[in-house]
Parts: C-alpha cells; sequence; structure tokens
C-alpha cells in the first residue's frame, strides 16, 4: 500500500521513452497483442494493462492474481506493471499521452480523478461485486463530487505498537483499548529510561500531517471546515493546537525520541532494536516487527478527555483509466481483484470485505482486531478531499508541525501556517 505519493510532470520525452518501456515490443496502443501469423486459426490476444506501486512479495501476489485471472478469461493477458517509487511520474506520463494503463492502484482521487472512469454504474448495477459486503466507510475515500473512482482493495488504520518485552521488565500492564493520552503520557515517562538510550515513544521528526488528522478528529477539531472553504479556527483552533504541541512536549521532557530525521534511524527501527516501547504506525511494519523478534501488541489510540476517539484511513483503490479501450474487461479484473479469493490471497493486506474478515476472524484476534476497532471510528473526511488547493495549504501546515517537533510553539506556528495558507483559499 501506498503511504506517500507525490505527483511530478516528466517532460514529453520521457513520456514517450516509458510508455514504450511499459507496453513492451509487441503491443499496440490499444491493449492487444498481434499473434505470429503462422499461427493457425490463432485470434488477437487481449492484454490488460495493471499499474501497480507494489514490489517483493506483494508484487508476486499480484502477479499471481494476475495469472489466475487469465486463467478463468482465455484470450486475455494482465501485463501488471510495477512502477514502484516512480508510480506518479509513469502514471502521469501514461494520462498525458492518453495510453495509461487500464487499471491502477490509486489512492490520490483528487488528483487524478478526471483521468478516471466513474464507476457508480458499474459498483451498483453488478450483483456479482456484492457491494454491501465491503465496510461501507471505505467508498468514501474514493468518491469525489459524488463520483465513486475506485473499488476498496486493501486499507489500513493506525494503532499502537508496544513492546511486551519492556512492559514486563518494567511491571507495567499492557496499554488496553479506552485509555487515554495522559495514561500513554505517564506510560511513556515510566518506560524512559536515558542512561539506556531507551524512551517511551518515538515522535516522526517528518510527521505526515494526513496521519495527524486522526488525532486531531479525536479531539474534536480538523485541519479545515466540512465545506472545504475554512482553515481559520480548524487549523489553528486551540484543539489542533494541543495535538500538536502534546508531541512537541514530549521531546521536550525526555518522554519520548526524535526518530527519522536528517542522519537519525526510522522510528521502526529503533522499536525493532528495543529502544522505544511504543511506536505509532498503520499494517505496514507488523510483519517486520515480529520477523525480529519483538513480542509485539497492538492497542487502538488513547482518547482526550470526554472525547470519542478517532481515525485516519489508509486506503489502496483499484481504478479505471477514462482513456482505457477496454473498460468492460478492466471492471472484470477489479471484481476479480476484490473477490474473496484474491483478497485471501494478499496476506500483507487488511481485508475490506466483512465475510472475509469473518471467515478470516481477523476482527477476533488481538494483534488484527484494533486496526477494525480503529476502522470503525473513521468516518470523518480528509481535508485533501474537501479541498482542490490543499497541497499548497498542506505544505504550510508541514513546516509548522515540523517546526513544533523542533521546539516551536504549536499555536504560534499554526497561527502562521494559517496566514501563510490563506491566499490559496481565495
Amino acid at each position: 500500500m501506498k503511504n506517500k505519493i507525490s505527483l511530478i510532470i516528466v517532460t514529453t520525452v520521457m513520456t514517450v521513452t516509458m510508455l514504450t518501456a511499459c507496453s513492451g515490443n509487441n503491443e499496440s496502443t490499444n491493449g492487444t497483442t498481434a499473434k505470429p501469423d503462422n499461427e493457425k486459426g490463432s485470434t488477437a490476444l487481449k492484454t490488460l494493462r495493471f499499474a501497480t506501486w507494489d514490489t517483493g512479495d506483494a508484487l508476486k501476489i499480484e502477479q499471481d492474481i494476475a495469472k489466475k485471472f487469465e486463467a478463468n478469461h482465455p484470450g486475455t493477458k494482465v501485463q501488471v506493471e510495477a512502477y514502484a517509487d516512480g508510480f506518479d511520474q509513469k502514471l502521469a506520463a501514461g494520462f498525458g499521452a492518453t495510453n495509461p494503463p487500464d487499471v491502477m492502484y490509486m489512492w490520490d482521487f483528487p488528483t487524478y480523478h478526471q483521468s478516471l472512469e466513474p464507476l457508480n454504474s458499474y459498483a451498483d448495477s453488478d450483483a456479482d461485486l456484492k457491494k454491501d459486503d465491503f465496510y461501507s466507510g471505505l467508498f468514501n475515500y474514493a468518491t469525489i463530487d459524488n463520483n465513486l473512482y475506485g473499488i476498496p482493495a486493501g486499507f489500513t488504520t493506525r494503532v499502537v505498537y508496544y513492546n511486551k518485552k519492556m512492559f514486563d521488565d518494567a511491571k507495567i500492564p499492557y496499554p488496553k483499548d479506552g485509555w487515554t493520552w495522559d495514561e500513554f503520557q505517564e506510560i511513556s515517562k515510566q518506560l524512559t529510561d536515558k542512561t539506556k538510550k531507551q524512551y517511551g515513544f518515538g515522535v516522526r521528526a517528518e510527521n505526515d500531517t494526513y496521519d495527524l488528522q486522526g488525532f486531531v478528529w479525536s479531539n474534536g477539531s480538523s485541519y479545515i471546515s466540512d465545506d472545504g472553504k475554512t482553515i481559520e479556527g480548524y487549523m489553528n483552533s486551540s484543539e489542533t493546537a494541543g495535538v500538536i504541541q502534546m508531541f512537541g512536549d514530549m521531546l521536550k521532557n525526555g518522554s519520548a525520541v526524535l526518530a527519522g530525521g536528517k542522519g537519525q534511524q526510522s522510528g521502526e527501527d529503533i522499536f525493532k532494536a528495543g529502544k522505544i516501547a511504543m511506536w505509532e504506525s498503520g499494517i505496514w511494519p507488523l510483519e517486520s516487527f515480529k520477523q525480529a523478534g519483538i513480542d509485539v501488541g497492538t492497542v487502538e489510540m488513547p482518547a482526550f478527555p470526554g472525547k470519542q476517539v478517532k481515525g485516519v484511513v489508509a486506503e489502496s483503490a483499484l481504478s479505471i483509466a477514462k482513456d482505457s479501450k477496454q473498460k468492460d474487461l478492466a471492471w472484470e479484473f477489479i471484481k476479480y481483484y476484490v473477490s474473496n479469493e484474491a483478497i485471501k490471497m494478499r496476506v500483507a493486506d487488511l481485508p475490506v470485505r466483512l465475510s472475509v474478515v469473518e471467515e478470516l476472524k481477523k476482527d477476533q484476534d488481538p494483534l488484527y482486531k484494533p486496526y477494525y476497532t480503529m476502522l470503525e471510528r473513521s468516518d470523518n473526511t480528509p481535508a485533501f478531499l474537501l479541498n482542490a488547493k490543499w497541497n499548497e495549504v498542506n505544505r504550510q501546515l508541514s513546516a509548522a508541525v515540523e517546526a513544533v517537533m523542533h521546539g516551536s510553539n504549536a499555536q504560534e506556528a499554526l497561527n502562521q501556517a494559517v496566514k501563510d495558507s490563506e491566499r490559496y483559499l481565495k
């Protein structure tokens, strides 16, 4: 699943080069590969292009899914195009040349939706999709102006990981769902021993403001008004500032350590080394924690006094290019990709179907249950879906948050960020 993607515009020359590399020598621009003339009775082989940002084991699974789809659709070849870190460049190049992949992973719908095929009619009229079997909130993240542009394929919410051994050694009970931020901070202090370079928690030097939204919502605020027009009194509210300041204060009082900055180890690596007792993230590092031999637990996010815990979703969806010449075939591929069979093959993803979760008992496994508890709490709309110019605003917000992590006052930094951002909302 893609955690961060930044759109980069490439030159025409690069576009042609990349498209040639992606499509192969025998493919025509309409997605059909011609069979050699000496193959009697042969017909054209339909080639469906599928672009993914995944690599490694996740990519291998996607290739296996493609082969199963081919077996069920004779005469079809699914060309899996692994764009990896070049995902945005290659996708932008394909759209720019009106020759994009037919199907692609997607999360940044505000940036790309005009190049994507609306899927409302497909999703609403095709009973085979079993739309009601999905966690309904996931569709919100793929919807712009009431048009659905992606079918949920995977997701993660965010949880607190904790090192059970470090808690046991300090004779501190494991945290439980329903705990508070006050309890979190107190535990972090108790688990900090600077003589051992051991800390209760790791705070990112460069925080993704998207991920911080869950904390802001939990404290009763947001970055922007629900209509997407106002940031004054939202992005710099006392509640928003209080969340950011809390992490800055933990760094100041020494109960947390800065992670992932220039010349510093990532929080995941520090956690695996047994030097921080708690770490906040999505599903991505869980397997590496297990492989490192960490006896790890997970728990839902803490609550602010008298307020409901809220979460934010990182979602991967599958979309169809508006310029695709074979949208019906692309839809059939998407349906298979989000079928129970294919979902169970993608072991690194959290299942998006209720029936699969129930069958695998994921929501009953103590290690995975908090992700689904947080999903039920993730019904707010992220800022980037509310305003088309959010990227410009977010640059100021990100700079303010980073400044707080290095000692600045949160209220002052956010006031300045709002002042510097207002011109983008006019």
